[in-house]
């Protein structure tokens, strides 16, 4: 079986987490767009299970957590009228939390955005960290029950809650919707006011658009099938947690947070696929 050398896959996967499209990258390397969606399907849960084990124990100390939307093969209003859409086809939204000081994300989860959702990402937060944190969230409602059955009474929480309306100036039709209040509500704990903010969270919903070729609006780099949104986004957050360097802390999320003490390489990340291989093939 044919296998792409280990200097072809960095190619690769440095043309991927710069933010290229499949067939960008497919231009750029000459590998061809088979091979580079199904290097995406191996190496996604290679580095979703190694963040999954090394990011625990913590000592994150104010976490902000936001949901960005997205969709798989089609929006969810026109799921009904596609053509051999998949089960998984519709909106789709991925649930982030992101450490306010080291930059770091602990975890992350892909799911609608609903109450069990909420749940599960929240229990997963709690369990990765090793003492009590402040946390802000927007004001989803699913948020406030998942956080008490998560974390308990060990959590200083609040939502920083925004209303948003268009511009009445504006005429464009992409044009940002507009911010015309926020109200803090501190709903659990004694969260710090001057710490209550939302502003690292959703610049890292900037930072995934512009990192990944599947979340940028307005174009046909949506992914085709749940599994690869999933594998594409794990990618990413490797990249961002080890191999980044962050310009507010000057080195990468994890060795601001003490999770490694140097800063990872392309080589690097693709070094645990092929560990993982040669274990498989053991």
């Amino acid at each position: 079986m044919n296998k792409l050398s280990v200097d072809r896959r960095c190619q690769v996967v440095a043309a991927l987490v710069e933010g290229n499209s499949i067939r960008a990258t497919a231009r750029m390397t000459g590998v061809s767009k088979p091979t580079i969606l199904k290097l995406i399907a191996d190496l996604g849960p290679v580095c979703a299970a190694y963040q999954d084990e090394t990011l625990r124990g913590l000592g994150c100390r104010r976490l902000e957590c936001d949901e960005i939307w997205q969709f798989v093969y089609a929006k969810q209003k026109n799921v009904e009228a596609a053509k051999r859409a998949p089960q998984e086809a519709g909106d789709v939204w991925t649930w982030v939390a992101i450490d306010a000081e080291s930059k770091l994300i602990p975890t992350w989860r892909i799911g609608p955005r609903d109450a069990i959702t909420a749940h599960a990402f929240m229990t997963d937060l709690a369990d990765r960290l090793k003492h009590r944190v402040q946390l802000t969230t927007d004001g989803l409602a699913a948020y406030v029950e998942a956080v008490e059955d998560a974390f308990g009474m060990d959590i200083d929480y609040a939502q920083l809650i925004k209303v948003y309306g268009a511009d009445a100036e504006s005429e464009r039709r992409y044009s940002p919707v507009v911010c015309q209040s926020c109200t803090v509500r501190a709903v659990q704990g004694d969260p710090d006011p001057k710490r209550i903010s939302t502003s690292y969270i959703e610049r890292q919903n900037l930072t995934m658009r512009m990192s990944m070729r599947r979340y940028t609006r307005l174009t046909n780099g949506f992914s085709k099938k749940l599994e690869n949104h999933a594998a594409a986004t794990a990618l990413h957050f490797m990249h961002y947690n080890f191999a980044r360097i962050h310009r507010t802390v000057r080195m990468s999320p994890a060795m601001a947070a003490g999770v490694t003490e140097t800063l990872w390489s392309i080589r690097d990340i693709v070094a645990l696929l092929e560990e993982h291989e040669a274990r498989a093939a053991a």
